[in-house]
C-alpha cells in the first residue's frame, strides 16, 4: 500500500504571493476539485463546500504556517478532522532559481478506508490540481 503521494510544480511568482494564494479558502475553492465553491464556516479557518465528483459536502480546516512555508489542510467533520493534505511553498532562491519563482509540493496521505480506485482518483486529481493552481496563481500575479 502506498501511504502518501506528492505532486509538485514550479510556479513563476514569488513564494509569498503563492503562499497567500494557497492559504485562501475562497481561492482553494476554485482549484480543489473535492472542495469546490468554499464558503467560510462559523469556526475560524474552517470552510464548507462540495465535491465536484459526487456533490457530497466538503469541510476543510486551513492551517497556514507562514514561517515554514507550510499549509496543512485538515479534512472531515468537526472532531474527526485529520491533516490529509499539506502544501509546502519554497522560495526559488533556495534552489538556485530566481526570486520570481517558487517550488510547490502537495503531499497527500492515504486514509485506511480508501480502496485502490479512490486512491488512484485522489492521486490523479492532485496531479491536475497543481497545474490548476499554478495557472491561477500566475494569472493573478500578472493581473496585479
Amino acid at each position: 500500500m502506498q501511504p502518501a503521494h506528492l505532486a509538485s510544480v514550479r510556479v513563476d511568482v514569488p513564494a509569498g504571493f503563492a503562499f497567500a494564494h494557497l492559504s485562501d479558502g475562497r481561492r482553494l475553492g476554485r482549484w480543489a476539485l473535492g472542495s469546490m465553491d468554499l464558503t467560510p464556516g462559523e469556526e475560524p479557518g474552517v470552510w464548507h463546500g462540495i465535491s465536484l465528483f459526487d456533490g457530497s459536502a466538503a469541510e476543510v480546516e486551513i492551517r497556514p504556517h507562514a514561517g515554514l512555508g507550510l499549509i496543512d489542510f485538515h479534512l472531515g467533520p468537526a472532531g474527526a478532522r485529520v491533516p490529509r493534505v499539506s502544501i509546502r511553498v519554497t522560495p526559488g532562491p533556495d534552489w538556485g532559481l530566481p526570486e520570481t519563482c517558487c517550488l510547490v509540493a502537495m503531499t497527500t496521505w492515504r486514509a485506511g478506508w480508501m480502496d485502490e480506485e479512490r486512491w488512484d482518483r485522489t492521486r490523479r486529481t492532485h496531479e491536475l490540481e497543481v497545474l490548476l493552481f499554478k495557472a491561477q496563481i500566475e494569472t493573478d500575479w500578472s493581473r496585479r
